[in-house]
C-alpha cells in the first residue's frame, strides 16, 4: 500500500540555518526545524476546532494530514499519532454490525415459499402483472428483513458517490464490456454492481475514519481496488475498513437473492451465489485481502475459533473455498507471530482481540454460506 504526500513541497533552503534540503525532507537535519511548520500550525488549529465541534471524521482527516508532514519517530509525530488513535476509538460502532448492517444472511430459502401460490389458485401472471407481483413480493421481503431496507434507505445516496468519478465510471464500463463478452450483459452487470458495492463499503469506512483514498478502480478479471493515501492508525481501524467490503458485498448478494425470489429469475440467483463466493475469497486471512486485515485485530484464541467455524462450513460441503479459508485461518492461529529474536512480527496476534471484529468475521462466514446454499437450492 503506497502513501501519497501531496502537501510536501519542493523546499530547498532552511530559513533558520540556510542548509539545502531535499524535496522530501520534513525537517532540517542540521537544526531540526520543521519544513512545514506554518502549515502544521494551521492544521492543528483546524483539528482542534473540528474536535470541539464534534466532527470526528473531519478531525481525523486533518490530524492525518499533519502526520504526513511530520518525521516518523519525532515527538510531534508520536503525540499526533496517539491523538489519531484516541479519536479513532471514539468513532461509533453500530450494534448491528460495524458497517451499519447485519452481516449474516437471513434464511432466504424459507422466504421463497412465502411467495409460491398453489397451482391453479390464481390465473398465470404475464407482462406488467408479473412484474408488479414481483415488485410487491420484493417489497414484502424488504419489510420482513428491515436491515436490508435500512441499508437501501441510508446508503443508496453514498453508492452514487463513486459513479461521479470519471475514472471509476470508465473502468466500470470497461470491466462490464469484458465480462459481457464472456458471460452476457445481465450477469456482467450484476457482477460489476456487486463488486462496486463491496468497494464502496471500504470507502464509507475510510471516510468515517478520515483516511483519504481514491474512488474504486476496476481491473477486469481481478475485481477492483481502492488506493489509500494514508495508513490506518490501529489494527482495529484497518480491520473495520477491510471487513466493511465483505459486509456490504454480503448485502449486495442478499439483494440479488431477494430479487431472484421475487421475480423468479435464475440469473439473479447466479449473481447472488458468485457475489457471495467473491466475498468469501476476500475473507482469506492472507496478504492484503480483507480477511488478512480483519485477522490482524484478532487474538490467537479468536483466530482458532474462526478457523473452527470455517472448517465446519467446509466439511458441511458449502464450497471448496471454505477449505482454503480454514487452512489459512488455522495457519494464522497456530503461528506465534514472533521472530527468531522474540520480537512481534507484522500481523502478530494481539493479547486481547476485538470481539466486534471477531463476530463480524464469523458472521460473514456463516451468512455468506447461507446465501450460497440458498441461491443454489432455490
Amino acid at each position: 500500500m503506497s502513501v501519497n504526500r501531496p502537501d510536501v513541497a519542493a523546499v530547498r533552503i532552511c530559513t533558520d540555518c540556510g542548509s539545502e534540503l531535499a524535496p522530501t525532507f520534513l525537517a532540517c537535519p542540521r537544526c531540526g526545524r520543521l519544513v512545514h511548520g506554518e502549515r502544521l500550525k494551521a492544521l492543528a488549529a483546524d483539528g482542534d476546532g473540528a474536535e470541539r465541534g464534534g466532527e470526528l471524521a473531519r478531525a481525523l482527516g486533518i490530524w492525518r494530514q499533519a502526520l504526513a508532514l511530520l518525521p516518523v519517530g519525532s515527538g510531534q509525530h508520536t503525540r499526533i499519532n496517539e491523538k489519531v488513535q484516541a479519536l479513532s476509538a471514539q468513532v461509533p460502532v453500530p450494534a448491528a454490525g460495524f458497517a451499519g448492517v447485519a452481516p449474516a444472511a437471513p434464511g432466504a430459502p424459507a422466504a421463497a415459499g412465502t411467495f409460491a401460490a398453489p397451482a391453479g389458485a390464481n390465473p398465470p401472471r404475464t407482462g406488467w402483472r408479473k412484474w408488479a407481483a414481483g415488485a410487491g413480493a420484493f417489497g414484502v421481503m424488504l419489510m420482513k428483513f428491515k436491515w436490508v431496507l435500512l441499508f437501501l434507505l441510508t446508503k443508496a445516496k453514498v453508492l452514487l458517490i463513486g459513479l461521479t468519478q470519471a475514472k471509476t465510471f470508465l473502468s466500470m464500463a470497461i470491466a462490464l464490456g469484458v465480462y459481457a463478452t464472456i458471460y452476457g450483459w445481465q450477469f456482467a452487470l450484476g457482477l460489476v454492481v456487486s463488486i462496486y458495492i463491496h468497494e464502496m463499503g471500504h470507502v464509507v469506512w475510510l471516510r468515517r475514519y478520515g483516511i483519504p483514498a481514491t474512488a474504486p478502480m476496476f481491473i477486469p478479471g481481478l475485481g477492483a481496488f481502492v488506493r489509500l493515501k494514508a495508513h490506518p492508525a490501529t489494527a482495529g481501524e484497518d480491520a473495520r475498513v477491510g471487513l466493511a467490503g465483505p459486509v456490504w458485498g454480503a448485502v449486495a448478494a442478499v439483494l440479488a437473492l431477494a430479487l431472484g425470489v421475487a421475480f423468479g429469475r435464475p440469473i439473479l440467483f447466479a449473481i447472488a451465489r458468485v457475489g457471495a463466493w467473491i466475498n468469501v475469497f476476500n475473507l482469506l486471512p492472507v496478504w492484503q485481502l480483507d480477511g488478512g486485515r480483519g485477522f490482524a485485530a484478532l487474538s490467537r484464541r479468536q483466530r482458532g475459533m474462526a478457523a473452527a467455524v470455517a472448517w465446519a462450513l467446509a466439511l458441511a460441503g458449502v464450497d471448496t473455498m471454505y477449505f482454503l479459508v480454514a487452512i489459512a485461518a488455522t495457519f494464522r492461529a497456530a503461528s506465534t507471530g514472533r521472530t527468531s529474536t522474540g520480537a512481534a512480527s507484522p500481523g502478530a496476534a494481539p493479547e486481547r482481540g476485538d470481539n466486534n471484529i471477531f463476530l463480524t468475521y464469523v458472521g460473514l462466514l456463516a451468512g455468506l454460506a447461507a446465501i450460497m446454499v440458498g441461491a443454489g437450492k432455490i
